[in-house]
């Protein structure tokens, strides 16, 4: 047996406002779909936070075209702080979130009518793929892809998170973790250049080695609606890249984990204490996220940047009625039915 990665589940957003911010997120990309929300104590994030036990309130919002969602993260006793540089592309760390879209071109076109920050243009990829970048009001860069898989059509113009950009020092020991633990093990494009389509990013003009990770198709109960993703690694050539999270603590300003959904949490363990990436956190069995339940871990990338493992156990469905999903027990490659993923549009907010 081995572990079984179900997809990207979430990708985390530090923010100073989550309602506000999750507001923004509905009207621009269709996060509409409230799995959970949660206010409690991190007791165990303590080897990312300086060893303080933080207060925080968290929500992890999704949108049923498909795609991974957004745990949107605020600290409550604390004022969270920006990076405490100007970043650029290849810091190392999270920098971009890709939102998956059936038709970039439209997307692009609403976008540019709301008056959005569009940074740079509409543009083609090194595989030919339309794709542009846009920031949101509380400097969160989000790059628009497209990806024609989708899971139930919605009305917005995005689906949920297809993956993300990664600053990294040294791509070869990054890929320990993103090729072999992860699993993105096809390469769609390995280039090193600067590159015209990455222009209108902070430090967009500089030398890169870029590299593009897909994956084999993916299964388990969440597979389908989770879909394809990709890991996109930037590693600078003319300068050593510096921490986007330097002298600041996970939860504070911008992206702070990417979240996996997985089976098998047991056998994962294993493999990253064999590969030299042991878990840094561990719940140890089963976690409590208000009625949401399941047990989660995290690793750390060679640079330092939160891997979340999350295998999920409960989740409301409509919970005034008392109604979850329990997935304990499921065989841990099939899928769960249609009609069980698309409960999930009754915990929708409206606006």
């Amino acid at each position: 047996m081995e572990k079984n990665i179900c997809g990207i589940q979430q990708v985390g957003i530090g923010v100073k406002n989550a309602q506000e911010a999750w507001r923004w997120y509905r009207d621009v990309f269709g996060m509409d779909i409230n799995v959970f929300e949660d206010t409690a104590t991190a007791k165990l994030m303590l080897p990312y936070t300086n060893g303080q036990q933080c207060d925080r309130y968290a929500a992890l919002a999704m949108n049923m075209e498909g795609g991974g969602g957004f745990e949107i993260w605020q600290h409550t006793n604390i004022a969270p702080k920006p990076p405490v540089f100007d970043v650029q592309l290849g810091d190392t760390g999270i920098f971009i979130c890709k939102m998956k879209c059936r038709n970039v071109q439209k997307a692009f076109e609403e976008h540019q009518a709301k008056g959005l920050d569009i940074l740079g243009k509409l543009t083609r990829d090194p595989q030919d793929h339309w794709h542009y970048y846009l920031r949101d009001p509380y400097n969160n860069i989000f790059e628009v892809v497209e990806e024609e898989n989708h899971y139930w059509k919605q009305k917005s113009v995005t689906g949920g998170v297809a993956g993300v950009v990664i600053g990294v020092s040294d791509m070869e020991e990054a890929k320990k973790v993103y090729v072999d633990i992860l699993r993105y093990d096809q390469v769609v494009f390995d280039d090193v250049g600067q590159f015209v389509d990455l222009e209108g990013l902070p430090g967009g003009e500089q030398k890169y080695r870029r590299v593009l990770l897909k994956h084999k198709p993916r299964t388990g109960p969440f597979s389908k609606l989770l879909g394809p993703t990709q890991i996109e690694l930037i590693q600078p050539i003319d300068r050593h890249p510096k921490k986007i999270y330097q002298d600041r603590i996970w939860g504070e300003l911008g992206y702070i984990h990417l979240c996996f959904d997985i089976v098998g949490m047991d056998l994962l363990k294993d493999e990253c204490e064999q590969k030299g990436f042991p878990f840094t956190v561990n719940s140890a069995d089963s976690f409590d996220m208000g009625t949401a339940a399941g047990h989660f871990s995290y690793i750390s990338d060679p640079d330092g940047t939160p891997i979340e493992f999350v295998e999920t156990h409960k989740l409301p469905i409509i919970e005034k009625f008392g109604w979850f999903m329990n997935l304990k027990g499921r065989d841990p490659k099939k899928s769960l039915p249609d009609w069980m993923v698309r409960t999930l549009a009754f915990s929708r907010v409206k606006d």
